[in-house]
């Protein structure tokens, strides 16, 4: 059975990365949401792709008052998220213009997810969720990881990756961090990618998938979720299938 996560939110039907498209999700049948983290001149974490705004100013150099009214913060978007899943991606890397070599964004985001986090520790039966049943964060970036297990070592991580590197390789380097997850390109995966992953104890979270016949058969490999643009369609797809988590 498969999660279906939708990517940046319902973003085939809505602005990505806005509370519009990540309220979408959940009324489309999504069970996670995947979002992209950034860090305003003033510090604060917002929900944003690209490291520029479309009219070309740097996120970074800007304060969060000056920041669009539809651009959220990770605050605000946990805070609508309730029961669904989260994927939060930290963006910063070495080539990017607002790249934070000391891993500041890092802790920023350890330290908001883990009050998130610990927030469910009212649950009715007074028992916590596992970390890893509400909350993962990845990122591209090997050394974002590594800052946040420094701090935090409860918080799930996973490391992203795509192109054509070598399987093998690549889940002997998440293991040896010891992180949980692996969040591989669509096009990287196949039977004996989640084999490996498998033995190395790692979930496997696939992106970004917009294709009914392949959704269908990344589920039957036994991938943990499938990140989509299009929620609704994955949801009735594998829903039909008998794969829906």
């Amino acid at each position: 059975m498969v999660m279906v996560v939708a990517h940046r939110g319902a973003s085939a039907a809505f602005k990505e990365n806005t509370l519009e498209a990540f309220e979408a999700a959940r009324t489309h049948g999504a069970a996670g949401l995947e979002l992209d983290v950034r860090r305003s001149a003033d510090d604060v974490l917002v929900v944003h792709h690209d490291a520029h705004l479309a009219d070309g100013r740097l996120i970074s150099e800007l304060p969060a008052s000056e920041l669009p009214e539809w651009l959220p913060t990770l605050a605000e978007v946990l805070d609508m998220a309730g029961d669904l899943w989260v994927n939060v991606e930290i963006k910063n890397l070495p080539d990017e213009p607002d790249y934070d070599a000391a891993e500041t964004i890092s802790l920023a985001v350890a330290g908001l997810v883990t009050s998130y986090l610990l927030g469910f520790e009212s649950a009715d039966d007074g028992k916590a969720p596992s970390f890893a049943d509400k909350l993962l964060v990845s990122s591209f970036n090997v050394d974002n990881l590594i800052k946040i297990r420094s701090v935090e070592p409860d918080i799930p991580l996973g490391l992203l990756v795509w192109g054509q590197v070598d399987p093998a390789s690549t889940i002997a380097r998440v293991e040896a961090h010891g992180f949980d997850a692996v969040n591989p390109q669509d096009l990287m995966v196949d039977t004996s990618f989640v084999d490996r992953a498998r033995r190395a104890g790692l979930a496997i979270n696939v992106w970004t998938v917009d294709d009914p016949e392949r959704m269908i058969a990344l589920a039957e490999m036994g991938v943990d979720s499938i990140m989509t643009n299009d929620p609704a369609l994955a949801t009735v797809t594998l829903g039909e299938a008998g794969l829906l988590d």
